[in-house]
């Protein structure tokens, strides 16, 4: 099974030099029951696209909560067994958790397949979404719109040989 884990470049750093994702449990993003019934879609990369979004949504988040990382979004991909990542089937219908599983153990960062990272400059855009993300919470349609424009540029697709290149020397 496919999982998006959503971190930032530091995050991404640690789990270079420890050669691990999460000490578990620690959330991810995938193709669920409840994200196929809100996308409305049969289409697998469509889908997986929509899970690796939420997954971006995270990353924002964390970017949020910390203000010393880098402002761009990290996602890496991960395969896990199909049982390692489970849904909370009562968050399932709640919009904020669509997609959203757990996973109980840390995972060798070997098993990614990915990293989709922004580009230097969508640096701007990211860090003004995510000093707005708590006013979009709360419902301000302003800082939704901000938000939403870190969705407007896309993640850039990196091999897993190339995450020294993205942590920078030293890390």
């Amino acid at each position: 099974m496919r999982v998006y884990v959503p971190l930032t470049l530091p995050g991404l750093a640690e789990a270079y030099k420890t050669g691990e994702l999460g000490a578990g449990p620690f959330a991810a993003y995938a193709v669920t029951p409840a994200l196929r019934e809100w996308y409305l879609s049969d289409d697998i990369e469509e889908l997986e696209y929509a899970a690796l979004s939420r997954a971006a949504l995270a990353s924002l988040r964390l970017l949020a909560a910390d203000a010393e990382a880098a402002r761009r979004r990290v996602v890496v991909a991960v395969d896990v067994a199909d049982g390692a990542a489970v849904a909370d089937p009562d968050r399932g219908l709640d919009p904020s958790a669509l997609g959203e599983v757990r996973i109980a153990r840390g995972v060798a960062l070997a098993r990614a397949a990915a990293v989709h990272v922004d580009a230097d400059d969508a640096e701007t855009d990211v860090a003004a979404a995510a000093g707005a993300l708590e006013a979009a919470d709360g419902g301000d349609d302003d800082a939704q719109f901000v938000v939403d424009g870190a969705e407007d540029h896309e993640l850039l697709w990196f091999a897993t040989q190339e995450i020294p290149n993205l942590v920078g020397p030293g890390d």
